[in-house]
């Protein structure tokens, strides 16, 4: 069965798509910032400005349990987990993309831990951190690569399984330019990649949208009918390589063009895009960059700083409110369960 877990600021929702209904709260009051499953397990990460940032783990998102050695820096550190991104899990192994930014892992339910080359890469003490902290947000993986696109830094690569990342962000243009390390200072917002053909990834940086067909050694421009080269969430859909993304206005306004909340689609690989369906009239409310998430079945699912939740069907062809209105969403994942 599958369920579209929605994470909010002040707890998680269930969707279930056939009944078309929201059921929750779940870790009420608690910010649900991201969910995924794996092997019959299911993974849920919360945080709190009290109480920081934890990992649940059960067979249903009714038999959650907390994880009793979650992600965590070490005490002496400089470093501060406020956190959880991004969780996935491939194989024995539960990833972590964290704020303050690093990578931890879990292998075979043991403890989460830390990724030590790029926690504490040599080029850390020149990170800087976006509007929404300095966050690794995205993990890719093919084999021994892992990719970790960090805001306001840049994307990594790994070609040893972790052992050693480096930068790989020529082609796209630097938001805050380092003097030192001339490799990051950029900020990517999302990524998705090909599951057929890992070399090929796409992205949304604060920059633009780009393309990489060779695993990130080079970057181009790919928003030929987008109506802003600027927003946060990217998605998906596996079975037909179409692409979602959801442009807002600008940096300074963040808000649809126009008043017109309408998701884009590409079908050519982002060589063009369109309006999937037909854009919602006098919309003033954005997406974040985990609040789209696509299903098997050709849904997509996009959640808004509103709190309403949007499900277009047939690829985006006609689209539905789903009804209720929740506290501001800031995840959106489809799960098994």
């Amino acid at each position: 069965m599958v369920q579209i877990v929605i994470g909010t600021q002040k707890g998680g929702f269930v969707l279930d798509p056939a009944r078309a209904r929201i059921e929750g709260p779940f870790f009420k009051g608690w910010k649900v910032t991201t969910a995924t499953s794996s092997g019959g397990r299911v993974f849920v990460a919360t945080a709190s400005d009290v109480y920081g940032a934890a990992v649940h783990e059960g067979p249903s998102l009714s038999e959650l349990r907390q994880i009793e050695h979650g992600p965590a820096y070490a005490k002496d550190s400089k470093h501060k987990l406020n956190q959880v991104w991004r969780l996935v899990a491939r194989g024995e192994t539960l990833w972590a993309g964290v704020d303050e930014a690093g990578i931890f892992r879990r292998d075979e339910g043991g403890p989460f831990e830390p990724v030590a080359a790029l926690n504490d890469h040599s080029s850390r003490s020149r990170w800087q951190p976006g509007f929404g902290g300095l966050c690794a947000h995205a993990l890719l993986f093919d084999e021994e690569r892992i990719w970790c696109g960090i805001s306001a830094v840049g994307l990594f690569r790994s070609d040893d399984g972790g052992r050693t990342f480096a930068p790989r962000n020529d082609g796209v243009p630097a938001m805050l330019e380092d003097e030192v390390e001339k490799g990051i200072g950029r900020c990517p917002h999302a990524l998705v990649q090909d599951p057929g053909n890992p070399e090929l990834i796409w992205r949304q940086d604060h920059a633009g949208m780009f393309r990489t067909r060779d695993g990130g050694d080079s970057w181009e421009r790919i928003e030929s009918g987008l109506p802003s080269r600027f927003g946060f969430p990217l998605a998906l859909h596996a079975k037909t390589r179409t692409l979602f993304a959801f442009p807002l206005e600008s940096d300074e306004h963040r808000m649809p063009p126009g008043g017109r909340f309408a998701v884009y689609r590409s079908r050519d690989e982002g060589s063009s895009w369109e309006p999937a369906g037909k854009p919602l009239e006098g919309f003033h409310a954005g997406v974040l960059r985990g609040a789209i998430a696509c299903d098997d079945e050709g849904r997509v699912y996009v959640g808004s700083t509103a709190g309403t939740l949007h499900v277009g069907e047939n690829l985006g062809e006609s689209w539905r409110a789903v009804a209720g209105t929740l506290p501001r969403i800031l995840s959106v994942s489809v799960i098994a369960s």
